[in-house]
């Protein structure tokens, strides 16, 4: 979400017009986030955010917009994209600043950064929804940072790391490597994920939760990888990334109380975790190390996966109970 294309105010309010969402009143560029360019955009008829995706190809973008319209449309509260009115509620992809973009209703309340169990367990019990929605979403496509992207960018990063931290990288890639080749890890159930379910995609209002947003890592993959990335940023330690067993047997028994977990899932959940780790230190090197130039950007520190990879390893959580 940092900005790395400008918009001029009167192409945005013309596009808004087009969408009959109103006169602008506000273009704000917004700081967080490194992955595409994001702006809030507040009108007389209400607030919206436009995106404009920097990386992300057009024919890749309709399955995460039209995944938000089917999650919306089944009741979960994620952002919802707009077309122009009287074309196909299909063709929600627009273009800005030469660039392919969207605008989604902005959600309300806030990010709770400081989460506690009741949190946590309400975030469990929405993901477990979500996934259930997603079911018979009609498009498919895999994990764009799944195990082949972890073994292409391995050897990108290894050079900017030290000895002890390529050795890490190296034996916990094979490690990842030989659990996908497992006949466990074949049998876990799988759909549509968010994939990036951090504290910072949630929002909050009184205590509530009004919304999971930023779906742009979004793919077909495991259910289980999307609890094990949730596990290790609502359930950690941010200072030591140590496991917080409070939280996790909260987020586990509300997310089982929806969809209760395969045993395959409760078997490959502490393997899992690593890999959630393992996917996001890889990424944070990279954005770090070969960082791309943009305005109000600024990348996320790679030590604290590190750390949270490092605690996975030496201290595998005994979450069965609150599995089962």
């Amino acid at each position: 979400m940092a900005v790395f294309t400008q918009v001029a105010e009167e192409e945005a309010r013309e596009l808004l017009r087009r969408l009959q969402l109103g006169e602008l009143r506000e273009l704000r560029g917004i700081h967080g986030g490194i992955e595409n360019t994001n702006y809030f955009a507040t009108t007389d008829q209400g607030q919206f955010v436009l995106t404009l995706f920097e990386r992300l190809s057009p024919a890749q973008l309709p399955f995460y917009l039209r995944l938000m319209k089917h999650l919306a449309l089944h009741g979960i509260p994620v952002p919802e994209p707009h077309a122009v009115p009287g074309q196909k509620q299909e063709n929600l992809l627009l273009e800005v600043a030469g660039k392919p973009a969207a605008v989604v209703n902005r959600l309300r309340g806030h990010s709770e950064l400081a989460p506690g169990a009741r949190h946590c367990a309400e975030v469990g019990a929405m993901l477990a929804r979500m996934h259930l929605a997603a079911r018979d979403f009609p498009l498919s496509q895999p994990n764009l940072r799944g195990l082949a992207w972890w073994n292409e960018t391995v050897p990108v990063v290894l050079p900017h790391v030290d000895p002890d931290q390529a050795a890490l990288l190296r034996s916990e890639l094979a490690f990842q490597n030989h659990v996908a080749a497992s006949s466990a890890y074949a049998a876990l159930p799988r759909g549509p994920i968010h994939a990036d379910l951090f504290r910072d995609n949630v929002m909050f209002e009184d205590g509530e939760l009004t919304g999971f947003f930023d779906f742009y890592f979004a793919g077909v993959d495991s259910w289980l990888f999307d609890i094990a990335v949730c596990l290790n940023d609502w359930c950690v330690d941010l200072p030591t990334g140590a496991h917080d067993a409070a939280r996790a047997a909260a987020f586990l028994r509300a997310y089982a109380s929806v969809r209760p977990l395969a045993s395959a899932e409760r078997q490959l959940l502490p393997a899992m975790l690593r890999a959630g780790a393992l996917r996001f230190w890889i990424s944070r090197l990279w954005d770090f190390h070969l960082p791309r130039e943009a305005a109000l950007l600024k990348p996320h520190d790679p030590s604290h996966f590190e750390r949270v990879l490092r605690q996975r390893v030496a201290h595998p959580p005994a979450l069965y109970a609150a599995t089962s």
